[in-house]
């Protein structure tokens, strides 16, 4: 290890200065920037997740032959394991009465069209077998009408 001369002891104060200027002007420039990119990802993600909703409420229409469901949601909820339809009772006339094979529901069966732990089958069993979302609750809270049309009442980022 080596010595330091005479006069070569450190950075000067106008070194020093320099340095915190340059890193005071990134960082005004960098941080308004990130806060912007941080504010957008959350309305995609709302948005994202509204979409997926509706999708979910078409695929599982489209599999059980519904073309408008009984028991449309006017009070808003995030709890997919009964949205759209948990109370369309199995057997019932003009509800669920029979699976997409056309086997009619027996009692065990599960009620309702629901997107998350869906039992599509007439197995007798309460077992669920469809999941159309990923998850039994959203970040966000949702409504439909009888026709399946998806609305987003909250996006869960406010």
């Amino acid at each position: 290890m080596t010595l330091p001369k005479r006069g070569e002891k450190g950075f000067t104060l106008i070194e020093l200065l320099i340095v915190v200027a340059i890193l005071g002007v990134l960082a005004a420039v960098v941080i308004p920037n990130v806060g912007r990119f941080i504010g957008r990802g959350e309305e995609e993600a709302g948005k994202t997740e509204l979409s997926n909703v509706q999708s979910a409420v078409i695929a599982m229409m489209t599999d059980n032959q519904v073309s408008v469901l009984p028991h449309p949601v006017i009070v808003a909820t995030n709890d997919m394991a009964a949205f759209p339809d948990a109370t369309s009772a199995c057997t019932v006339a003009g509800e669920k009465v029979n699976d997409p094979s056309g086997t009619a529901y027996a009692a065990g069966d599960k009620d309702g069209f629901i997107l998350y732990g869906h039992d599509i089958t007439s197995d007798g069993a309460e077992t669920p077998v469809v999941n159309y979302v990923a998850t039994a609750t959203t970040k966000g809270t949702y409504t439909v009408d009888a026709n399946g049309t998806v609305a987003q009442v909250t996006t869960g980022y406010e």
